[in-house]
């Protein structure tokens, strides 16, 4: 029987830069090889970490949570080295997205997020366990520069702050003086009783992946497969390689595969899923979370209810009689909302939109399965009565189907970021984030990618995307229905062995990973700092945001509320303070928060109707009813 291997060093699409590893193909594989366990060590970060822990789980595969970190030295920032880092238990992983997050915040070098060597310490590496790089590591750059005094120095220092967790990292992919590398590590290792380790530095699934993933290399680097110049990093052997290749390629170093089974005995990292971490809404003393919200709710329904009959005039003896639906109701509500634990939740979102409502910024009436709340309504999170429209609560909330609540709010779109400071503000700067989203490569997107990294021209590329049908209800085709759909891309590939070679590339390449950018509504609010759940980054405008999606954020517990800025509540908004300020004469715009100001005029016929042009909202015109 072969002796079970474990890759530890592997990069998959969430790397964005180098890799084409896709998670789910990648459990199907681990499963195929019988590998016990396998790591995620993508490129400074761990977007993928949670679908990755989940999939790897419920294939019966042992997750290993690490990263490949890239790190500086003071003088030498434009040469960072590769450090993996590997989770041993929770207090490895928190601190492995301290350090990540930091990379972010503080480290970023011409937009490469780097650490500094001397964050690397004993204080920040508790269960962590680390790899040395192979020839990308600072022990291998020493080797390879005929520096072998440097690389003991730098083994040394190592193993001072990593102790027995630190390993050399070995790799025979056939890359330039690696097996010279290898040589003399194990020698190293030999003379100062250091454990060796053997990974593949994985960047691609299959052998045949190989010549798809420079493509994507060259997509992400702005240059061409052909350029003679260009730098080749990668061989055409880092890929997922078997147990058998892997004992097979280093039958002479036996250690160093019995030792990646080892490590991944020793990582075992447990995230807890499931669980609901809300920040602790601050309320008045004597009262809990939950008779705070069962105030405030029979607060705002009474308040409402004297509304409704000061306006409908209702007879006071009719009064209990209208009034009963409404009590009873909200009893019901405050019930499950209390049962579920979501009490907090709604003292959070009443607080954050009464905020805003208080400070001039247009808030939505309310939308989606919140509006079906009467607690909701009592707190002004909507504006909808749900007796009077027959709106169900427990489309919205119900205790057999164990769900977080989930309100979208809508803000106007100048008014939208100052609600998120407010939030900041009120709960700690390092508990509120935005979050992320990532982009895919998309069927079109991939043909014109891969076709500038092969050399073709623009008219090329652009002839051959126009080929796929345009998306229909908002989905957009794939690439191998599209070649089933049009027969003029059929020929195209027939004919010609460089638009085959295209479009096998494309196909290889489609539905990748292919940026990070930051959800047009989400934040995350916590209890904690959130570096304790997971790891942060910086999107292109200096914002903080979660380096998990919409979807693995819930999953690790956190709570997410929509902050969705809209410009046509902007513009209903402007609309009425125009009309309101209107009685036949030009309005002047100036002091009016618009897109386009010149294009901006409402203008009036008598007292009662107004044409409003709107060229630079896409509205030609709209014709306004003005109240006398």
């Amino acid at each position: 029987m072969t002796e079970p291997f474990v890759h530890l060093h592997l990069h998959t699409e969430y790397s964005i830069v180098d890799g084409t590893v896709r998670i789910p193909a990648l459990m199907d594989q681990c499963v195929q090889h019988g590998m016990p366990a396998v790591a995620l060590t993508d490129q400074g970060n761990l977007f993928g970490l949670i679908k990755f822990y989940r999939l790897a789980l419920a294939s019966g595969i042992k997750p290993i949570i690490g990263v490949d970190l890239k790190l500086k030295d003071p003088d030498e920032a434009d040469r960072p080295f590769s450090l993996i880092l590997l989770c041993q238990n929770l207090a490895g992983y928190r601190n492995l997205t301290r350090l990540i997050t930091r990379t972010y915040l503080e480290g970023q070098h011409r937009g490469v997020p780097l650490a500094e060597r001397a964050w690397i310490c004993r204080d920040t590496t508790e269960g962590l366990i680390a790899l040395s790089g192979g020839i990308h590591g600072d022990i291998g750059r020493a080797f390879v520069a005929g520096n072998a005094g440097q690389a003991a120095d730098r083994l040394c220092e190592w193993q001072e702050i990593f102790g027995d967790r630190f390993y050399i990292e070995l790799a025979r992919t056939g890359r330039s003086a690696e097996e010279d590398y290898v040589q003399q590590a194990v020698s190293l290792a030999a003379a100062t009783g250091t454990p060796v380790v053997a990974s593949n530095d994985v960047r691609f699934l299959h052998a045949d992946d190989f010549h798809a993933h420079e493509a994507r290399v060259c997509i992400q680097e702005g240059r061409s497969l052909g350029d003679a110049d260009r730098p080749r990093h990668y061989s055409e052997h880092q890929f997922f390689k078997s147990c058998d290749e892997m004992v097979s390629l280093f039958e002479d170093i036996p250690e160093a595969i019995s030792n990646s089974l080892e490590i991944a005995k020793r990582c075992s990292l447990e995230l807890k899923l499931g669980e609901t971490f809300l920040p602790a809404f601050p309320v008045p003393q004597g009262q809990t979370t939950e008779t705070y919200l069962e105030t405030e709710s029979k607060l705002g329904l009474q308040q409402f209810l004297d509304r409704k009959f000061a306006k409908d005039s209702v007879a006071s003896e009719k009064r209990d009689v209208v009034a009963a639906p409404y009590r009873s109701r909200l009893v019901d509500e405050l019930a499950v909302i209390c049962e579920m634990g979501f009490a907090g939740y709604f003292l959070i979102v009443a607080d954050f939109i009464n905020y805003a409502k208080s400070h001039g910024i247009p808030v939505g009436p309310g939308r989606g399965s919140a509006a079906g709340s009467l607690v909701a309504y009592a707190l002004k999170i909507t504006d909808i009565d749900p007796i009077r429209h027959g709106l169900i609560f427990e489309r919205f909330l119900n205790p057999e189907r164990r769900s977080m609540p989930d309100i979208d709010v809508d803000f106007c779109i100048h008014g939208r970021d100052q609600v998120i400071r407010y939030v900041k503000e009120k709960y700690g700067p390092d508990k509120v984030a935005q979050i992320a989203t990532f982009g895919t490569l998309k069927a079109k997107a991939a043909v014109r990618d891969v076709g500038r990294a092969l050399g073709f021209s623009f008219a090329e590329t652009d002839a051959i995307a126009k080929l796929i049908p345009a998306p229909k209800q908002g989905f957009d085709y794939a690439l191998a229905d599209a070649i089933k759909m049009e027969p003029r891309l059929q020929g195209l590939m027939k004919s010609d062995p460089r638009v085959q070679k295209l479009i096998d590339h494309a196909l290889r390449l489609e539905g990748l990973t292919r940026h990070a950018s930051t959800h047009a509504a989400g934040v995350v609010l916590s209890n904690l700092p959130l570096v304790e759940y997971l790891p942060l980054y910086l999107d292109k405008e200096g914002g903080i945001v979660t380096q998990f999606d919409m979807g693995s954020v819930e999953k690790i517990g956190l709570i997410k509320f929509d902050f969705l800025g809209l410009k046509t509540l902007t513009l209903i908004h402007n609309c009425l303070k125009l009309i309101q300020a209107s009685r036949g004469i030009e309005i002047d715009v100036n002091n009016l928060r618009l897109d386009d100001k010149k294009s901006y005029r409402l203008l009036c016929s008598g007292n009662t109707t107004g044409v409003f042009q709107l060229e630079g909202m896409g509205i030609r015109e709209m014709t306004v009813k003005i109240r006398p």
